[in-house]
């Protein structure tokens, strides 16, 4: 049995994430609530006050005190995930077994909305509206949340990884023409790449891995909420 080289970048991403969040915790911990906060707890607040905001406006108050540390895992997990490629590694977002992972766990999290808030009378009813015959449909439409937002991560990240790809095969061949030109044969170092790929580098893994973490987060927690009443969110 071979074991895919993403599995170990999962797992080490898994492990400095769960040591940074320990740490930091023990660290936030010992701050003085009446003293301004300094150093690494000041983008950290800031981050959670911001997420926690954004949580609470859908979910309200009560789920947000409870959802918020999973989405603030998530988003970091993603963000992580997204641009591990500018450290030479895979990306675990490019493995579609880690991102049906994901969106089974907000797909969950919806369904366990749905029931809690709607009962599962309304929740079973939902298959046959508004007719009997819509039963197949609605049971695809009901899984298609899910992948959706799996397929969503997957793509963008894959494409980010194979267009890369093509950029370092692109220069090496430019390269390799360039010292041609001056009479150097065979293949040279790849001086090109240093050049030309890290704006795409920018855009590819900084940029497009930011915004595929915050269209991620950002349906997880609109998503949830619309499950909510209003009434459970003030």
């Amino acid at each position: 049995m071979t074991i895919q080289a993403d599995v170990y970048v999962i797992i080490l991403i898994t492990i400095v994430l769960a040591i940074a969040m320990i740490l930091l915790s023990k660290k936030i911990n010992k701050v003085d609530p009446l003293e301004k906060p300094k150093g690494i707890v000041v983008p950290i607040v800031l981050v959670t006050e911001a997420v926690y905001k954004a949580v609470r406006t859908n979910v309200g108050k009560k789920v947000a005190d409870k959802l918020t540390p999973y989405i603030l895992a998530l988003w970091f997990y993603i963000f992580v995930s997204n641009t591990i490629s500018l450290f030479g590694l895979s990306s675990p977002t490019a493995n579609f077994s880690v991102t049906i992972t994901l969106s089974f766990l907000t797909w969950l999290m919806i369904q366990v909305a749905e029931l809690k808030y709607g009962g599962f009378k309304a929740y079973m009813h939902a298959f046959l509206e508004p007719i009997a015959p819509m039963l197949p449909m609605n049971i695809i439409g009901k899984f298609s949340t899910m992948l959706s937002m799996a397929l969503r991560l997957f793509g963008n990240i894959t494409c980010g990884s194979i267009m890369m790809s093509l950029v370092y095969m692109g220069t090496a061949n430019l390269s390799n023409a360039l010292a041609g030109l001056v009479g150097i044969q065979g293949t040279v170092f790849n001086f090109m790449a240093p050049i030309i790929a890290p704006a795409l580098h920018m855009y590819f893994d900084l940029f497009a891995g930011f915004i595929q973490t915050l269209v991620f987060v950002t349906l997880t927690i609109v998503l949830l909420g619309n499950d909510i009443p209003e009434e459970e969110k003030n």
